[in-house]
């Protein structure tokens, strides 16, 4: 009974990890059900054409489903249009004219598909098409045009269950990844400020920047596909190319504090200005924390406050140093050091007030309208 109850909770664990793929595995099984359904209510002469359609079509997000479903469209019409004229136009009746033909239909769709991966299905749709008729026995128009409705069959079906049955929305699956990007950038700050007062070997900022810069890919990826729900209106949410733009921003002010870390400051600047420097990292790491947080459930923006007093404290420290004249005898590249640090960490204040804009946009118009007037106000302080 006990390895019953260990299984069914190993089962639980793995299929609540594992939830946008299992969901995917019931979409397309049904739209194959459905679209096999819908081919053999039309009569269509091949089935497996709209059934594999709509599997190819049915993503793991809506907005997805929706880009590959208008480029397999077009594409598919456009290359079925093209080799049923060249079928028709062109006699093949020995076997070099045959070569001769399919060469013709193909060609030029392969061409296009690498010119432009959105007609990627071009070439298959040629070769379907140009073969067509020895398959169905019918003219070559007759074949294209019924690769044209078994793909729109497909394509309607795929589609219309990837909007019912269980739908997961590219708008949804954009902030989750926002949200891991910020819990990302919050962990790595701490790591990037010890360069400040100790060696940090190249490998692991190397590392730490490749990470970021994957999560952001991932996260521009899935922001192009929420697009496309905003382009069908298929559901009111705030544009994310702002939060995109933001968390570029803030990757590049992270790319410059690991680039100023690469050797511990000297001598005194290090004693004085590295609790400084140590506490901005804390408190800008705790800021991320919060803002993910408060971008994944919808909620208002965290405060500023200590982020500014942390940075007007590191401010206060270098004036003192410079007022004292201890900056003088510095090496001029400790110096540059000095001014990038400087230079990012006000990139950094600057983009965490746009961080905060943005988390007030996602959030529910009372708390979004708040949120705006104290970032407005912060400003303006």
């Amino acid at each position: 009974m006990s390895h019953l109850a260990t299984g069914w909770s190993r089962l639980r664990a793995w299929s609540a990890s594992h939830g946008p793929e299992l969901r995917l595995c019931v979409r397309s099984t049904t739209a194959a059900v459905a679209t096999l359904a819908a081919a053999q209510l039309l009569n269509l002469p091949i089935a497996l054409w709209a059934v594999l359609t709509a599997v190819i079509l049915t993503q793991i997000s809506v907005g997805r489903s929706l880009k590959a479903t208008t480029d397999y469209l077009v594409s598919t019409l456009g290359g079925a249009v093209y080799a049923g004229a060249i079928g028709a136009l062109v006699p093949h009746d020995n076997q070099f004219a045959v070569f001769a033909a399919l060469a013709i239909a193909l060609a030029p769709a392969v061409l296009l598909a690498a010119l432009n991966p959105r007609f990627s299905a071009a070439p298959f749709t040629a070769v379907m098409v140009f073969f067509g008729p020895t398959i169905t026995h019918t003219g070559p128009i007759a074949a294209a045009f019924e690769r044209v409705i078994e793909v729109a069959v497909g394509c309607v079906v795929g589609l219309a269950v990837s909007l019912v049955v269980l739908p997961a929305r590219a708008h949804d699956l954009a902030v989750k990844l926002a949200t891991e990007m910020l819990e990302l950038m919050a962990r790595s700050l701490p790591e990037l400020f010890m360069g400040f007062t100790r060696n940090l070997d190249r490998p692991t900022h190397t590392s730490i920047q490749n990470r970021i810069g994957e999560a952001f890919a991932q996260l521009d990826k899935a922001a192009l596909e929420a697009q496309h729900e905003r382009m069908t209106r298929l559901r009111a949410e705030p544009d994310q190319a702002p939060l995109l733009r933001t968390l570029l921003r803030l990757r590049h002010d992270l790319v410059m504090i690991g680039r100023a870390a690469v050797a511990p400051l000297p001598g005194v600047l290090g004693a004085r200005l590295g609790p400084w420097l140590a506490r901005m990292s804390d408190t800008v790491a705790d800021y991320l924390h919060a803002s993910a947080a408060a971008l994944f459930t919808r909620q208002g923006p965290p405060p500023l406050d200590d982020v500014e007093a942390a940075l007007d404290g590191y401010a206060a420290e270098l004036a003192a140093l410079r007022h004292q004249g201890l900056t003088r005898e510095l090496p001029d590249d400790a110096v540059e050091r000095i001014f990038a640090v400087g230079f990012a960490l006000d990139q950094l204040h600057l983009h965490l007030r746009d961080l905060a804009r943005c988390v007030a946009e996602f959030a529910p118009t009372r708390t979004a309208a708040a949120a705006k007037v104290a970032v407005n106000a912060g400003r303006v302080q």
